[in-house]
């Protein structure tokens, strides 16, 4: 029996377990709400199973503290005595269970650090990774728009330079190594006639003069590069060109000759208009030397001429005297002749201008030079507009003009041929054409034939003053003379043998309006 003094003790111990029972049972609970909140958290897992653990715990030794006190109060200690080693032992077995829990906790919680430390350098390299993702994303959404702004720009600069490059007046080609040409833009095709989709061009064999050919060939080979070299080249119609040059040499990544490169600038009418500046220069020195010269010899000239004749009057004609003097005469007056034609070249002759109808005029000459003709064989062709407007000019003089022209074409064909006379109305002007199918004028002296006493004929039979002259009195009614040699048939490049004279006179009321007639 126990006795009245551990009542107390007793009771505590009664309702303290059960106490103990069920804040376990409380605390085992709360611990499971938790993990349902957060079923992945390893400390609440920990407190559910500690709890749950202590909950048993408590189960265990609470109800065996009661059944113990029951027990011993209805004086049944020896059934307690049995139960003790299994109630103790089953204590024993759940204490060792809470101590598995807690140090499955510390050894959790050892790997939760390291698994959250790996988990938040995870997450800290999927940060970066994100970030270093919408950078990308970023720069990959730039990038295209700097690829399009590239293409635009490179788009634009290759459209101005195929503009240039097919707009330029110059020409401009590309080479391969050989010389073949590869690429030539619309100017060089129209300047050389070559068309490169139908044929294949050496630039090289466009070069007149060997010399400059193979200058130009070892500045490239060796310089790299060539600067404004002038050239002479034939294009492929037969005409002359010169050419201002400034090329490059290319290279492949070994630095071997690949080709090269070239911008050439036509030159031809430059140094066509220089050579006439110099020929006006020179032609007007001539021209003012000549009249001098002329006015001195005219005035002894003329009293040889008067005494020579005065002197014939005075022998027989038959006498050996008498024909010396007839010799002097005839030579005295040629001289005359050559001193007319000196004061004609420098204009000193006195010049009386009236409106002209040009295709009477020509046909005046033509009636009168036009049976010498006939008799070498040489048929005349006259093609007439009847609209041309009358010319401002010397009449006598621009009979002149043409005399020169169809002497000089009959001297031309020893053999016959055809002279073709044409006039149409060219603008404010009109242009006079006379073609022959002669021996034509060679090349070498072409920037020879307008230069005064220039001739080709054989001594005494010419003065070398027709065409000066003729040059002069154009120039003086303010028309101009220009000639071809072979003649250019059409816009296709063919062309006939021969020489044509293209004079060109201003209409009379352009004259007129422009005030030259004053």
């Amino acid at each position: 029996m126990i006795s009245l003094p551990l009542m107390p003790a007793i009771a505590i111990d009664f309702f303290g377990s059960g106490t103990a029972i069920v804040l376990s049972f409380l605390a085992f609970r709360y611990s499971w709400l938790l993990v349902k909140m957060k079923p992945g958290h390893i400390i609440w897992g920990f407190l559910f199973y500690f709890c749950a653990a202590m909950a048993i715990f408590s189960v265990s030794r609470g109800v065996g503290h009661i059944i113990r006190i029951l027990l011993v109060f209805i004086g049944n200690e020896a059934l307690w005595k049995q139960l003790s080693p299994f109630s103790g032992g089953f204590n024993t077995l759940l204490m060792i269970s809470a101590a598995a829990v807690t140090i499955y906790y510390h050894k959790g919680l050892e790997a939760y650090k390291i698994i959250r430390t790996e988990a938040e350098k995870l997450a800290d390299a999927n940060t970066r990774l994100s970030k270093s993702a919408i950078q990308l994303q970023e720069l990959n959404t730039h990038l295209e728009e700097k690829v399009e702004e590239r293409t635009r720009n490179l788009s634009a600069s290759e459209k101005k330079l195929r503009n240039l490059f097919e707009n330029s007046k110059d020409i401009i080609y590309f080479c391969d190594e050989s010389g073949i040409i590869t690429s030539i833009n619309s100017s060089g095709q129209e300047l050389i006639g070559f068309d490169p989709t139908r044929e294949r061009l050496n630039f090289y064999d466009l070069f007149s003069n060997e010399r400059e050919r193979q200058n130009y060939v070892t500045q490239l080979t060796q310089k790299g590069f060539i600067s404004d070299l002038e050239i002479e080249c034939r294009v492929q119609d037969g005409s002359t060109r010169h050419l201002l040059l400034t090329a490059n040499t290319l290279y492949d990544e070994d630095g071997n000759m690949i080709g090269c490169e070239g911008i050439g600038k036509d030159m031809t009418r430059l140094k066509i208009i220089t050579e006439q500046l110099i020929n006006h220069e020179k032609m007007a020195s001539v021209g003012q030397m000549a009249a001098g010269v002329a006015h001195e010899i005219n005035t002894p000239l003329g009293i040889i001429l008067g005494y020579t004749q005065l002197m014939m009057d005075d022998f027989e004609e038959d006498s050996e005297t008498h024909a010396n003097l007839k010799v002097i005469e005839r030579q005295s007056k040629a001289c005359r002749r050559i001193v007319a034609d000196l004061l004609k070249f420098s204009r000193q002759a006195e010049s009386v201008k009236t409106s002209i109808d040009l295709n009477q005029l020509i046909q005046e000459v033509l009636s009168v030079t036009e049976h010498s003709l006939n008799i070498q064989q040489i048929e005349v062709r006259r093609h007439f507009d009847q609209d041309i407007p009358p010319i401002f000019g010397d009449a006598e003089k621009l009979q002149q003009v043409f005399i020169n022209l169809f002497n000089n074409s009959q001297q031309a064909m020893v053999n016959g041929g055809e002279i073709t006379v044409s006039t149409e109305k060219k603008d404010q002007a009109v242009l006079v054409a006379v073609i022959d199918t002669g021996c034509g004028i060679a090349e070498e002296i072409k920037n020879k034939i307008f230069d005064p006493f220039f001739t080709t004929k054989d001594v005494g039979k010419g003065t070398g003053l027709g065409l000066s002259v003729t040059y002069g009195i154009i120039k003086e009614h303010a028309g101009s003379i220009s000639f071809q040699s072979p003649v250019v048939l059409d816009e296709s490049g063919q062309t006939k043998p021969g020489t044509v004279f293209y004079i060109r006179l201003p209409a009379a009321n352009s004259r007129i309006i422009s005030g030259e007639e004053q």
